[in-house]
């Protein structure tokens, strides 16, 4: 990795730091000589942050990202270059079944965190705000890939959460409180350090590796785009120092990120197990899905770099065939190292 000494000594706060993004990014500024602030809720969660001890290395601080008092004296203490502002419960079925918790953390998180930013002292020069693919909700397949202009149009709890944080960054965007933040709504992320199980390319990868019965729950014709973690964290990096070093631009700016490719879900699954020659396990699953149906699923949803491009000239470097060696060695150990 090229070191890139913009960020040699920026005190960095990421909530939601031991999330899969946010323990990657920790990850990459820590190596770039950021020190970073990071804020989680607590310890009892399977992450890359405590596999590979990036949490022996970095300013870990536990807590509830509601937690305002709380918030409060972690800016008051770090004079705060730049936040990441990642934590989110990200679940669909989890906010399905409870979308007040989700709302909490998704949406009162969100006003609780950009209050404190706005009240503290020391003023915070670059603000990135993660909101989602989801939060635009549901638009015909003519009108695909999202444009960042789209109206937000979210109907179930998840896509709701995200859609009211993505408005609450954007009010505090604006002339009346002038705070420097920047949206980002990027497709599916995936990659090493994924451990949520419930997310459809690392269960596939799991059941491959430890030989488990792999159960689809979906009928694998929804379209999505997946964009790999090293992407996502390079322009996490290039949207944070481009908004620190010209605000006038880029604050108030809102982002999409995917790859214009659209997969079906059953293609990415026929991809990884073939990729491991289980394809007598392939059949048994595509056999079993014709009938699944997941609600709060959108049918259709893929994503473009256009606007990227237009302003940064950036673009993905990963597609995903290429990055199946790569994660079934991340996995593979990660599944040697915890006997399972």
């Amino acid at each position: 990795m090229k070191r890139d000494n913009f960020w040699k000594n920026k005190n960095v706060f990421i909530s939601g730091v031991a999330g899969f993004v946010g323990s990657n990014l920790a990850k990459n500024l820590m190596k770039n000589g950021a020190n970073v602030i990071g804020l989680t809720k607590n310890k009892k969660i399977k992450s890359l942050l405590f596999f590979e001890k990036i949490d022996k290395k970095i300013n870990l601080i536990f807590g509830d990202i509601t937690n305002k008092k709380l918030l409060n004296k972690i800016f008051n203490k770090n004079k705060i270059d730049i936040c990441f502002h990642l934590a989110a419960q990200v679940e669909v079925g989890f906010a399905n079944r409870y979308p007040f918790s989700t709302w909490e953390t998704n949406i009162r998180g969100t006003y609780t965190l950009l209050e404190v930013v706005r009240e503290n002292k020391n003023k915070i020069k670059s603000i990135i705000v993660a909101s989602s693919d989801k939060a635009y909700g549901k638009y015909p397949k003519n009108l695909l890939p999202y444009k960042e202009d789209y109206k937000l149009n979210p109907e179930f709890p998840y896509d709701t959460s995200k859609a009211c944080a993505d408005l609450i960054a954007k009010s505090y965007s604006t002339n009346l409180f002038k705070l420097p933040i920047l949206i980002t709504r990027f497709a599916n992320i995936y990659g090493p350090g994924q451990l949520n199980f419930t997310a459809l390319i690392p269960d596939a990868i799991r059941c491959c590796i430890l030989n488990k019965k792999f159960l689809m729950r979906s009928n694998g014709r929804a379209i999505r785009d997946f964009i790999y973690i090293e992407d996502i964290v390079d322009l996490y990096k290039i949207l944070a120092k481009n908004l620190y070093k010209n605000p006038k631009k880029f604050s108030g700016q809102v982002f999409n990120a995917g790859t214009n490719i659209k997969h079906k879900t059953k293609d990415i699954i026929k991809e990884i197990f073939l990729y491991k020659k289980k394809k007598k396990s392939l059949e048994v699953i595509f056999k079993g899905m014709s009938k699944n149906k997941t609600i709060g699923e959108i049918s259709y949803q893929y994503m473009n770099y256009k606007k990227l491009k237009l302003y940064l000239g950036w673009k993905p470097k990963y597609k995903f065939k290429e990055t199946l060696p790569s994660l079934f060695k991340w996995y593979g150990l990660y599944f040697r190292e915890r006997k399972l």
